[in-house]
């Protein structure tokens, strides 16, 4: 419960030197102010300032101090409304209220899309194009998401409880067909903005308070070296595929991921002090230092590609082609991941 207290006081002028004054309201919530006229003025010797009201005993001081306690009663039927509507309550909330003024409804989707906005001009100095992309992703199901529950294009943040995170978090298993760590980490990028939110003040409680989300551990299944010569050896039906399959290859014996592989320059090779060919980058996902050896079969794979037209233009090592192509590629068996350690071997 949030601490409230409402008073009423003389405000003087300046410039003031006698006569009536006017009387002020302060509405006080967890320590912040908010003060209004209201519209009416009181001599200062019959004012009291611990009972907050006139003391004379005419006809005009009487109507005064009703005046005064109708106003109380007002503002106090709005803090408990606020209550039992379980809204944000804060000094300006009840003020505007009192006053009618429309409340400035601030919904999740407008919240969601300006983030994403500055996650889009920050791209390449603060994020990555991969997590543009997945905000983009979880902003586009969380709009399916209130339609298909609630037929909304958008939602006010007072509306977001519990059973909203339980509800997503269901039509992402359901609906979307997503497994655990999708839907876990879908439901993450959700909470970021649930964090703004709080972090602003535009909500009062964590809808994900009583919520657990946990990524369960992945069994990964290992590329054999048998299986690894059998892609290298398989004859593919267009250009295209042989790329892809050459860049899956220097990944398997470098370790690096898709991205550093599309992002690989020629001045990323160096000689290092043993005289032999090194890779010397920063992986885009950790911005860590990565020193890695390059073993006869990556620098044969490298030399493939070094007359190709397309990286001549774009300055890359290889023609990688998006992510998605990447994953056409034809495989041994299913659910595996490369074998890091056969690049050391």
């Amino acid at each position: 419960m949030k601490n409230f207290n409402l008073i009423f006081f003389l405000k003087r002028r300046k410039n003031y030197e006698n006569g009536p004054v006017g009387i002020y309201m302060r509405i006080t919530v967890d320590g912040k102010r908010s003060e209004i006229t209201t519209g009416r003025s009181c001599e200062p010797d019959k004012w009291s300032i611990v009972a907050g009201k006139t003391t004379g005993k005419t006809e005009e001081s009487k109507t005064l101090n009703a005046y005064l306690s109708d106003i109380k009663a007002k503002i106090y039927e709005i803090h408990r409304q606020l209550i039992l509507k379980d809204e944000t309550i804060t000094a300006d909330v009840i003020r505007d209220r009192f006053l009618g003024r429309e409340e400035k409804q601030i919904t999740l989707i407008s919240v969601f899309e300006e983030h994403n906005r500055k996650v889009e001009i920050l791209v390449g100095s603060e994020y990555t194009h991969g997590t543009a992309e997945r905000y983009r992703t979880s902003l586009k199901h969380t709009v399916n998401f209130l339609q298909w529950k609630y037929k909304l294009s958008d939602i006010p943040l007072k509306n977001i409880n519990h059973e909203f995170i339980s509800e997503y978090d269901f039509y992402l298993r359901s609906v979307r067909k997503c497994k655990n760590n999708s839907a876990v980490k879908y439901l993450k990028n959700f909470g970021k903005i649930i964090r703004i939110c709080l972090a602003n003040e535009w909500m009062t409680k964590n809808p994900f308070m009583n919520y657990k989300h946990k990524v369960k551990p992945v069994e990964r299944q290992y590329l054999t070296d048998s299986e690894i010569k059998t892609i290298a050896s398989k004859s593919m039906v267009s250009d295209r595929l042989e790329q892809i399959r050459d860049i899956f290859l220097f990944s398997c014996f470098t370790g690096l991921a898709y991205i550093d592989v599309k992002q690989l320059r020629p001045d990323d090779i160096i000689e290092g002090i043993d005289g032999e060919k090194w890779i010397s980058i920063k992986r885009q996902k950790t911005n860590v230092p990565s020193r890695i050896p390059l073993l006869p079969t990556a620098l044969f794979l490298i030399d493939r590609y070094k007359d190709n037209q397309l990286c001549e233009i774009v300055g890359t090592i290889f023609p990688v082609c998006s992510n998605q192509k990447m994953n056409w590629l034809p495989c041994p068996r299913k659910g595996f991941v490369m074998n890091v350690s056969l690049a050391r071997d």
